[in-house]
């Protein structure tokens, strides 16, 4: 479907998804506090050494942000040794994520390691009823355009697409969710990009959510989610890095502009 026959579709269905640019074309935000935090991840793009590379949504963001301090305590006790940073920004579409690559939050960085965990946030407020290929064809090439931008700004990195977790808010939205990770699983080639799908951990086959997984929310993960991430990335980053340092170089955590605002 071309960009104005989405628009057009999304006119006469109501739905908010197609409302949006196409996934794989960037967009900013445009409120003060993404303007900020945007400011604050360039700066910290410049700052100490970064040898992993983490990228997404409020998803990625929580764990290791000022902001979530039980969240930072369980990123320092997996990754410290490992100059990990985390550049996700809550609230974002893969269309703005490709926009903070595009915009300088990468450049320069030359991370060994990126993970990516991103698309959830393009099915807020979607009906996906008798679309679910349509639209999972739609997230994925949103996040496929992510890859081929996080391979031209860092090309000596590998990238653990990680794949999109299951969400409980909206049930309709699991086949749709099943359908992205087929696609990205597509996407790796096992060497510069690897595949990482957890969700066989998190949920059932029918997609309903273990006890413990997300916070009461249904799709946000708690620290039993966090860990089970760990677990599986840690092999990896040991393969590719070697055990954890003594010390670490990544720079500073940052947090939600808006939150360190309200603490003062």
């Amino acid at each position: 479907m071309k960009p104005l026959q989405r628009l057009l579709f999304a006119i006469l269905v109501g739905n908010a998804m197609w409302a949006q640019a196409p996934a794989d074309q960037p967009v900013p935000r445009t409120d003060a506090n993404s303007k900020l935090a945007h400011q604050q991840l360039l700066e910290k793009a410049k700052t100490g050494r970064i040898d992993v590379y983490f990228s997404g949504d409020s998803i990625t963001r929580r764990w290791g942000a000022t902001d979530y301090p039980e969240l930072l305590a369980h990123w320092r006790q997996n990754f410290f040794g490992w100059n990990a940073a985390n550049f996700g920004w809550g609230g974002d579409t893969t269309q703005n994520i490709l926009w903070r690559l595009m915009n300088g939050e990468l450049d320069g960085v030359h991370p060994k390691i990126i993970v990516l965990q991103a698309g959830t946030n393009n099915l807020a407020g979607v009906s996906p009823s008798g679309r679910e290929d349509e639209i999972a064809a739609e997230v994925a090439r949103g996040i496929q355009a992510i890859l081929r931008v996080m391979q031209e700004k860092a090309p000596g990195a590998v990238i653990i697409l990680t794949g999109v977790f299951p969400r409980n808010d909206n049930m309709a939205l699991m086949p749709v969710i099943d359908r992205i990770n087929r696609i990205l699983a597509g996407f790796a080639d096992g060497k510069r990009i690897r595949f990482l799908n957890i969700n066989d951990k998190l949920a059932g086959p029918d997609g309903k959510l273990f006890p413990g997984m997300m916070n009461p929310d249904n799709l946000h993960p708690t620290l039993k989610t966090y860990q089970i991430w760990a677990d599986a990335l840690k092999p990896i980053f040991t393969e590719l890095l070697g055990p954890p340092a003594a010390e670490d170089h990544a720079p500073p955590p940052t947090g939600d502009p808006k939150a360190a605002r309200s603490a003062h």
